[in-house]
């Protein structure tokens, strides 16, 4: 029996010490293998990188056009001293893997950031069989269990639709990478044009290089007449929220897309007017179909509520334990969902992950 692991948590990162390689490094390393193009993923500063095409594009984008990246696509395995590698579709965002580490017949697989529900936009979350699974848990709490997307994006149309008959403009945070491509393929786009943020606009452009296929869009500039504004869906990054970017879309009415909307007071907190909760992590039910699928006998729960979550595990009879990690989401104010801002009161599990209190 080896007596050291597949994987092993260091300071520079998911490491594989046979193969001398990591994955979504937080430090910069010779080879590096990156889940997806989240800036807490895929980071610079590191000598040769592997991720699929779709995320080749998109580091190439937001790191530099001069990084080492070698692109492999889904299920075709690579092999580095002995250990075999491959990518499998994480349903996150477009390009995102899950890698399976495999050597001696011992299997592993580090998820990444995943979601199994179906977004149009990304491939559809491949369970992959281990012994031991790393996975995520932002959202790792039974409190948190997402509608059918039809209902949110339901919503949201009617939102904009009330507004542009209103001559409001309606302003959504949503994430440049891929919350904000949801959006606007989730939205109806006859109620009015979809304006957005340069942030977005550059992301818009790499994935459509790569094949996504997005409605009609206009990119805002200094240019773009005010009158354009009034019944018009404005997708931006949160950090543009308030600012005097958004004095042309004056009068307007501003919403955020994310899964921390199921949170009490979380809108408030961000000084919006509606929240839609329309998430790109696994909530409860997800992550334990997603354990329970790789039929993994010992599962790693990172970056969410890690000792939570590993906890409820254990006491359905997995060997589960938490580990830390410097995977935090992007800036909490930019709108997306990795990094856990407002903690909710948290009641004890039972053995079904439900709450064993009525706090709410």
């Amino acid at each position: 029996m080896r007596l050291t692991p597949l994987l092993a948590f260091t300071p520079r990162g998911i490491h594989c010490p046979i193969a001398d390689v990591y994955i979504d490094p937080w430090r910069g390393v010779d080879r590096a293998i990156i889940t997806h193009a989240h800036s807490d993923h895929a980071r610079g500063g590191s000598g040769h990188y592997l991720a699929t095409p779709v995320t080749k594009a998109l580091m190439h984008a937001r790191i530099g056009a001069d990084l080492s990246v070698e692109g492999l696509g889904y299920g075709k395995p690579v092999t580095i001293n002995g250990v075999r590698f491959s990518l499998h579709p994480a349903g996150h965002i477009p390009g995102s893997a899950q890698v399976r580490v495999e050597y001696q017949d011992e299997v592993w697989v580090a998820t990444g950031d995943y979601k199994r529900q179906l977004d149009g936009i990304s491939d559809a979350f491949e369970p992959v069989r281990c012994h031991t699974l790393i996975t995520e848990c932002t959202f790792g709490l039974p409190i948190y269990r997402w509608k059918e997307p039809v209902e949110v994006f339901a919503e949201i149309d009617a939102w904009w639709r009330g507004n542009a008959a209103n001559g409001v403009c309606s302003v959504i945070s949503a994430y440049s990478l891929g919350k904000a491509q949801r959006v606007m393929t989730g939205v109806d786009p006859s109620i009015g044009p979809i304006l957005v943020h340069g942030a977005v606009a550059n992301m818009n452009t790499v994935l459509q290089d790569c094949g996504l296929e997005l409605p009609p869009w206009e990119h805002i500039t200094k240019d773009t007449p005010k009158e354009r504004f009034r019944n018009a869906l404005v997708i931006t990054p949160g950090s543009a929220l308030d600012t005097p970017w958004m004095n042309r879309m004056k009068p307007y009415r501003s919403a955020m897309a994310s899964g921390w909307m199921q949170l009490r007071g979380w809108r408030r907190r961000s000084n919006i007017d509606r929240g839609f909760v329309l998430s790109d992590h696994a909530d409860w039910e997800a992550l334990l179909l997603a354990v329970k699928e790789s039929g993994a006998e010992r599962v790693i729960a990172t970056h969410g509520y890690t000792d939570l979550f590993s906890q409820y595990l254990r006491s359905v009879g997995y060997d589960a334990t938490a580990e830390s990690t410097e995977f935090a989401g992007e800036a909490g104010a930019d709108g997306t969902e990795g990094t856990r801002s407002v903690d909710p009161v948290i009641p004890a599990l039972s053995r079904e992950g439900r709450p064993e209190t009525n706090a709410s």
